[in-house]
Order: structure tokens, then C-alpha cells, then sequence
């Protein structure tokens, strides 16, 4: 038998698994009503009005307070000593490259594919209102996080759930909160190894496979999509051996450069054809009241763009709050500023982005995926860039591969995270955990996007059901959390401005002395 059948009789196997499980789980976790002729999974809308109910909640934090989240990442106000592993920005860093990756590249392509052009408004508006969710979740992570004899620190919904409720709710809400923390846990794995993993594997596979060798080539063989996995694989297990320091350090340096390139990039794209962006944007506003998409209607466009941009933002699932918790700070509010950023930058900024170079750009592949043909992803991204800059597509290959691999990296670490709250923490069971992690990345190059697509969206939102209940019951502390903050900025600010010593550091060199 030759290594070309062995190897796609691999491929035949693992697609045959997954996709019939994809289907059955994606019927029952977007269950679905009917409202106006179109189908409204209540699960979609259980995420928009938990960002409504926290944006009103906290008086529209996401604008009041957006300054305030800059001048914490640039450490205006960072104290020395603060207990953590790794400063607000590589925090920032290390979260925003679990997000900002080929969700904004593949993912709004499959957003304006399926709900057109007006898919893209309500991207943008699920960002904001994300703002507010993404705030009160990483401020639980870190009030409620757990420090180690070692140094490190562990933190997420399987922490602040128990620990938030116990203390708010005493016996009862202990118990609730244990059982909500464990489904969070299993969520967290499930999203990781689909979204976090075998996806991000699977679409820069796609993008190396129609750049390298076209469709003939060695690379778009099951072999190759195999010898592509193991070589992934092998690298993100050497970093993943590391912990948050090692991937803090890589994606402090990776995220910013590679989000600038696509920055710049999506830029000239849509500079060349300045002329046709005032059409673009009006696409777009029509589009999201008046669309044509193939889901049908408003109701289409709104439900597929609030998906996509859940996904790529990941606002609500407690997922950020264990890479923020690792950060060095006394106050958990502070870093639930910082985060507010991260769907800003997400979804706000590079996915609108992504978007308008897509619809000025109206490459062939997005016009065949918006008539049924295909449900697009990555490569619609990567032909709307070659209609400018024929030779971008290869840059954007080193771009995809990146931001996969800063995704894998950061999703492996808080799956980690679950694995040991489940399993227990010790160096046997970690390393069996990196070990799965590794394994799966082989498997993402093998898989159907449709597949994949439906198995990380359910388990996403299946995750965000558990976290937002939590949220909800733990939202005073929030409150408490952030006055208490506010009143450290006010005294530091207050310090500054009279060139005085701080008068938080002047009551504790008074204790001193």
C-alpha cells in the first residue's frame, strides 16, 4: 500500500467521524425559533443580551472608560511587587492572540458569505457590546484567581465561579458553582481542541496548500496535509513546554507585528480602491436591514455577524480570564479595563476591516460561496488581498501561519488550565494533556471547514451559557471591584498632579514606619 493511500484513508476516517457528529451536536445546541420567516437560535441571543444587560449595567464602560484602559496597559499605573507573572500589555498580548487570528481572516469571510455584505454591521456592534461582557469576566478572573506554591497562577470561570458564588451565596452557591465551573471546564477543552486548535491548523493548512504547489501539488495531499500537522504539532509543543511566560514572550513580539501587516495591508487594498469605499460602507448599512443573504433578511445578516464575531472576540466565554489572570496587578478591575480592548481591537477594528476588503475587493471566490457554491474562509480573504497585490497571498500565508500558531499556543494554555482543574495539576498529568494538544493539530489539516465550523460554534456557545450565568449572579463584586480602582486612580492622579509622593505609597511607608 502506498503512503498516499495510507494517508488518505487517514483523511476518509477522521472526516467520516466528525462530521455526522458536528451535525447532531449543532442541531441540538442552536436549537432554533421561528421569528419573521427566519430561524433564531435562542442560544445567539442569549449572548446579546448579556451584553446589553452589562453595558447598561456599568453606564456604557466601553466609551467612558477607554482612555482609562490605555493609560493601564501602558503602566501609568503599575505598582511594584503586584503578585502575577506577566505585565498588563503581555497579558493583553497573550489574550488578544487567542482572538485576533483566523477568526477575523476566515471567519469574516464566512460572515459576509452567508449573511452578504451587512453581516459586518452587526460584527461590529456584537464588539462593542462584547466590550462590556469581556470587562466583568476578566475582573472575576483575577479577584478569584489562584496562586501557586510555584509562582504561576491559574484562573478562568473554573476558579471565579466556585470561589464568587461560595462567598456571595455561601453552601449553596458553592455547590452551584462547583458544578458550573466543571461544565465550563469540559466547554473550555471541547472549544479549545475544535476552535482553538483544529481550525486555526486547518485554515493555515488551506492557505499553504493554494499557495504552495496549487491544486497538484505535494502540499494538497493528504500527505502533505499531514507532514504540515506533524511539523505544527512539534512546534507548538515545544513552546506549550514553556507555560505563560514562554507564550507571553512569543506572542508580545508576534501579535503586534502581524496584526500591523494585515493592518497596513487591508489598507492598501482599500486605498487603491478608495473610490469604491463610500459604496462599500453603503453596502454594508443596507445590507444589515435589508439583506440578502443566503440565511434571508435582517434576521440573517444579524444572527451569522453576531456569530462570527462571538466567535472571533470570544466575549462571554470565559476564556480570556485565564490568560489575564496571570498579570501583576493588586487591583482585578484594572485588567478588566485592559480587556475591554481586546474585542475593540478583534472585531471592531480588523474584522471591519477584513470585511470592507472583501466587499471592495469582490473577488470571484466570494461572489461562487454567496451563491451556495461554498462556505469560503480563508482563501476568499486571501484573493479580495490578490486583486491589489498579486503577491500578498504568500506574505498572507507567513501572516495565517502565525496568527494560527499564536492561537494554538494561547488556546493550548487554557486548555491546560482545564485540563488540570479537571484532572489535577501535576507534571504527569501536563504533559499528557500537551501530548492530546499536539496530536489534534495533526487532525485539523484533515478536517471538512464545514465540520469544524459547526463544532466550534457549538461548543462556544454552549460554553458562554455556563460563564454568563455566573456573571450575572457575580456582577456586584464587578461593581466593587472597579469603584475600588477608580478611587486608586483618583489618589495616584491626585499624587501626580501636586508632584507629591502617591498617597497610597505614603500610607504604607507611614505603616512602616
Amino acid at each position: 500500500m502506498s503512503l498516499e493511500s495510507v494517508t488518505t484513508s487517514i483523511d476518509d476516517a477522521v472526516s467520516d467521524f466528525f462530521e455526522p457528529v458536528a451535525e447532531h451536536v449543532s442541531d441540538v445546541v442552536f436549537y432554533a425559533v421561528s421569528v419573521g420567516g427566519t430561524e433564531l437560535p435562542l442560544i445567539v441571543a442569549w449572548l446579546v443580551v448579556a451584553g446589553l444587560v452589562f453595558t447598561t449595567w456599568f453606564g456604557l464602560i466601553q466609551a467612558r472608560k477607554f482612555k482609562l484602559a490605555f493609560d493601564v496597559v501602558r503602566g501609568k499605573y503599575d505598582e511594584e511587587g503586584s503578585p502575577g507573572e506577566v505585565n498588563h500589555f503581555q497579558a493583553l498580548t497573550a489574550a488578544v492572540s487567542g482572538t485576533v487570528g483566523l477568526g477575523n481572516i476566515a471567519g469574516v469571510a464566512v460572515a459576509v458569505s452567508i449573511g452578504g455584505a451587512g453581516a459586518t454591521f452587526w460584527m461590529i456592534l456584537c464588539g462593542l457590546l462584547g466590550m462590556a461582557t469581556k470587562f466583568v469576566e476578566v475582573t472575576l478572573g483575577v479577584k478569584y484567581r489562584q496562586e501557586h506554591e510555584d509562582g504561576t497562577v491559574s484562573g478562568g470561570p473554573m476558579h471565579y465561579l466556585p470561589k464568587g458564588l461560595a462567598e456571595r451565596f455561601g453552601k449553596g452557591g458553592a455547590m452551584f458553582g462547583k458544578v458550573l465551573a466543571v461544565l465550563a471546564s469540559v466547554m473550555i477543552l471541547f472549544f479549545g481542541l475544535f476552535g482553538g486548535n483544529l481550525l486555526q491548523a486547518n485554515q493555515s493548512y488551506a492557505q499553504v496548500a493554494s499557495t504552495v504547489g496549487g491544486e497538484d501539488g505535494f502540499m494538497a495531499s493528504s500527505a502533505g496535509a499531514i507532514l504540515f500537522g506533524l511539523v505544527v504539532a512539534a512546534l507548538v509543543g515545544l513552546v506549550l513546554l514553556g507555560g505563560i511566560r514562554s507564550i507571553a514572550s512569543v506572542t508580545s513580539r508576534l501579535v503586534p507585528a502581524m496584526a500591523g501587516m494585515y493592518i497596513v495591508a487591508c489598507l492598501i487594498v482599500i486605498l487603491v480602491n478608495v473610490t469604491a469605499v463610500p459604496d462599500a460602507i453603503q453596502e454594508i448599512f443596507e445590507g444589515a436591514f435589508e439583506a440578502d443573504g443566503v440565511t434571508g433578511g435582517v434576521l440573517g445578516a444579524l444572527i451569522v455577524g453576531f456569530q462570527r464575531a462571538a466567535f472571533s472576540n470570544e466575549a462571554g466565554l470565559g476564556s480570556a480570564p485565564i490568560a489575564h489572570s496571570a498579570v501583576k496587578t493588586r487591583h482585578p478591575a484594572s485588567e478588566g479595563l485592559v480587556a475591554l480592548l481586546e474585542p475593540f481591537i478583534d472585531t471592531v477594528v480588523i474584522c471591519t476591516m477584513t470585511a470592507l476588503t472583501i466587499v471592495i475587493a469582490k473577488p470571484a471566490s466570494w461572489a461562487e460561496a454567496r451563491e451556495g457554491e461554498s462556505i469560503g474562509g480563508v482563501t476568499i480573504t486571501s484573493d479580495a488581498f490578490g486583486t491589489v497585490l498579486p503577491w500578498f497571498p504568500d506574505l498572507l500565508t507567513i501572516a495565517v501561519l502565525l496568527f494560527a500558531f499564536s492561537t494554538i499556543l494561547t488556546w493550548g494554555y487554557y486548555g491546560l488550565k482545564a485540563w488540570t482543574y479537571l484532572f489535577g495539576k501535576s507534571r504527569t498529568s501536563e504533559t499528557v494533556f500537551k501530548i492530546i494538544w499536539s496530536v489534534f493539530v495533526v487532525a485539523g489539516s484533515l478536517l471538512s471547514l464545514d465540520s469544524l465550523i459547526s463544532l466550534a460554534d457549538s461548543a462556544l456557545f454552549t460554553l458562554s451559557v455556563f460563564n454568563i450565568i455566573g456573571l450575572y449572579l457575580l456582577v456586584p463584586v464587578v461593581k466593587r471591584e472597579l469603584d475600588s480602582f477608580l478611587d486608586f486612580v483618583r489618589s495616584r492622579d491626585a499624587g501626580a498632579a501636586v508632584g507629591g509622593q502617591d498617597p497610597e505609597d505614603e500610607r504604607e511607608s507611614t505603616k512602616v514606619l
